[in-house]
């Protein structure tokens, strides 16, 4: 499978925005002093859900003016595809920003569904929700005040502010494709088999639906098959889901892959859209690398983590392929232990936008405990939930003990108490900063390595 030109590592040298996220905020605060609908909401993120109302933030909408061109110019936005009405920030997680000639200011918030937004906010038939049902783009305007608007956006790989109306072939796509994704088969007699399989539930998609539609079908499979093994996932997301909003403040999902299948995985990935950024090499004693890939369209990011030699770092090591080690890191234990994270595992992790504290403090209270921070800057916090435990099969373990991978200690322990799974991340950004910590993201790697852990 073709994969797309490499891209020079400088492209993804991120940095902090501090003036162009500074600015963000005074439209937001100003927003907020016109429009109590969107204070009062703003206060019940931070209360019931542990976020702030940026990590929800799908766009701003401003009065068209040749001054405020100049400004977003100056703090480094740019028209998207050379158009004057939305500009977006290349270098950051900044909201696009609108500019229209009506006048009117606008605070858009992204929802997974805007049916469930209008429901657990209790506004009926009377407030108009403009697109159908399993369309691609579905809004409402919640509230307004003066001239400032609070509306609720669904984004299924679409980017822009006017709905399409699906054809009856697409919808019925849609409700194929999408049972598909979430009942995908992922156990095989070989791991061949199963990455073919997902392969061609996804070019079956692609052909009705087109690449965009369908990574965002793909991956909303992937978070609900996540979540379904993770405590913490569904304590949140009942929290969230609460608010009608779903897991839509998604960061990056995060798959472990053994050294055999990475350059599949990453064919796979690319053939959902996804485009590959920066690599991580954490160093000769980490064992350990990463490709991060981001589909913009359907505004998905993945950390794809492989166990590396310091040789492979200089190398292309997403599409040339790795040969097998007798020796595990963290990740490759990990697959061993469970399986691909592409297939019978599942996703390692999923990280979401918070409050970093105050997530974390109403999680403690909730019987969800948080890992010590590995990553603690001015402009990026993270953290683990405390991993779950999942049962390991004896058939993986004999393996293991044979090859010298793991002691017969370590065996009998993963056979009585299991070995950790799965984990969910709270991040906070802030400066508007893109990046990823590498020397944390080592620390954590080699801190939730199974042979470190008892079980349950």
């Amino acid at each position: 499978m073709a994969h797309q030109t490499e891209t020079s590592p400088a492209a993804f040298d991120w940095t902090p925005l501090p003036e162009a996220t500074q600015w963000i905020a005074e439209v937001l605060e100003l927003c907020s002093g016109r429009c109590s609908a969107i204070r009062d909401f703003a206060d019940r993120l931070m209360e019931a859900t542990g976020t702030r109302l940026l990590d929800w933030v799908d766009h701003l909408a401003l009065p068209a003016e040749d001054r405020l061109e100049a400004r977003l110019t100056s703090l480094g936005f740019e028209p998207r595809n050379g158009g004057p009405s939305t500009w977006e920030h290349p270098g950051g997680v900044l909201p696009p920003i609108m500019l229209n000639d009506a006048g009117v200011r606008r605070v858009a918030v992204r929802v997974e569904s805007v049916a469930d937004f209008m429901v657990r906010h209790r506004l009926d038939l009377a407030t108009r929700i403009e697109g159908l049902p399993l369309g691609r783009l579905r809004k409402a305007r919640v509230a307004a005040e003066s001239d400032v608007e609070l509306w609720a956006v669904e984004r299924h790989g679409e980017r822009r502010w006017e709905p399409r109306k699906p054809s009856a072939d697409e919808i019925r796509a849609v409700l194929w494709h999408q049972e598909c994704f979430r009942r995908r088969k992922r156990e095989f007699p070989s791991d061949e088999e199963g990455f073919q399989h997902a392969a061609e539930l996804i070019r079956s998609a692609v052909d009705d639906l087109g690449v965009d539609r369908t990574c965002d079908l793909f991956f909303a499979a992937e978070r609900e098959n996540w979540a379904g093994r993770n405590r913490a996932a569904s304590v949140q997301h009942a929290r969230q889901e609460a608010l009608g909003l779903g897991w839509a403040n998604h960061d990056h999902h995060t798959y472990r892959s053994s050294r055999e299948h990475f350059a599949t995985l990453v064919a796979v990935l690319e053939s959902l859209g996804l485009v590959c950024r920066e690599r991580f090499y954490a160093g000769r004693e980490a064992g350990w690398g990463a490709q991060v890939l981001e589909q913009p369209i359907a505004a998905v990011v993945v950390f794809a983590d492989v166990d590396l030699t310091p040789e492979e770092v200089s190398e292309d090591f997403a599409h040339q392929p790795l040969g097998r080690r007798d020796r595990f890191g963290t990740v490759g234990l990990w697959c061993k232990l469970h399986g691909e994270a592409f297939l019978q595992a599942g996703m390692h992790h999923l990280e979401c936008r918070f409050d970093f504290h105050t997530a974390g403090e109403q999680l403690q209270q909730l019987g969800v405990t948080t890992m010590k921070p590995f990553t603690d800057l001015p402009y990026l916090k993270q953290a683990f939930t405390e991993g779950e435990v999942w049962p390991v099969a004896a058939e993986r373990i004999a393996p293991l003990v044979s090859a010298g991978a793991i002691t017969a200690d370590q065996a009998e322990r993963f056979r009585v108490s299991g070995a950790i799974g799965s984990h969910m991340e709270i991040l906070q950004r802030d400066e508007g900063y893109k990046g990823f910590n590498k020397t944390g993201i080592s620390e954590i790697i080699e801190t939730t390595d199974p042979r470190r852990h008892g079980g349950a």
